[in-house]
């Protein structure tokens, strides 16, 4: 058994996320003494662990409660599934690293850079890797039709599908200092509305909702501000007014 302060010292985590953890129901003590000093066994452990994972994963709290609490949670296949979630964030993050590296080079003059060779990081690995993180917003279904219309795809339509997408990105930075309700703006979200196509076609709000995921999550905005610092929050900006203008 371990007491909070040993737990804590092992885990790497503070008491008070652990007692913030047993107050929420997340991960309550094994045993709990008349001093009221608490104490926890392996099982504890392990779903301690279960539960960083997921939080390494971006997973919110009440999530990772409802998967571990599910009947059907079974631990060795959760761990086989953060072991293809982690080893695909680490390979894109190589990626992304050498498309920065590549970039500075070109930036400075040292090594020619093809536009394609700019968005080489967001790839069909990174498709994935998106339809997993809207799996938790949308409907689980949709998005699991839309990854099989993905791999009903050639190998040449994807490439030339992420291209086009990678276009709308790169024309969406050129009109930036035009602003996001100017003409240039908006015909560049047109042209991304309709490339969802491909994938699914989601309604307004829903198309909304992607614009503010790209600029609030962690993982999306990253790989926006890799092209350009504000163009997450500017696509966002840009989506909301043409939603609007389509609403009145």
């Amino acid at each position: 058994m371990y007491s909070v302060k040993e737990l804590s010292t092992l885990a790497g985590v503070s008491v008070r996320t652990l007692h913030y953890y047993d107050q929420i129901g997340l991960l309550s003590p094994t045993r709990s003494e008349h001093n009221g000093y608490r104490q926890y066994d392996d099982a504890a452990l392990l779903r301690l662990q279960q539960i960083l994972f997921y939080r390494e994963l971006d997973f919110k709290l009440s999530d990772i409660k409802e998967l571990l609490d599910s009947p059907a949670f079974e631990q060795i296949t959760a761990l086989e599934h953060h072991w293809d979630a982690l080893w695909t964030r680490l390979a894109r993050i190589e990626r992304l690293i050498k498309t920065v590296e590549d970039t500075i080079q070109h930036l400075k003059g040292e090594k020619e850079m093809s536009k394609r060779a700019l968005f080489q990081a967001f790839s069909e690995e990174q498709q994935s890797a998106y339809a997993k993180q809207a799996e938790q917003q949308y409907d689980p279904a949709t998005v699991r039709e839309s990854n099989r219309k993905w791999q009903s795809y050639s190998a040449e339509k994807k490439q030339a599908i992420l291209d086009e997408g990678n276009q709308v990105y790169v024309d969406m930075i050129a009109a930036m200092p035009k602003g996001a309700d100017s003409p240039e703006a908006q015909a560049c979200v047109e042209r991304w509305r309709a490339h969802m196509n491909y994938f699914w076609t989601p309604n307004l709000d829903q198309l909304l909702g992607l614009a503010t995921m790209y600029s609030q999550s962690t993982d999306f905005k990253k790989n926006f501000d890799a092209l350009h610092p504000e163009l997450a929050g500017f696509m966002r900006e840009a989506v909301a007014i043409y939603v609007e203008t389509l609403k009145r």
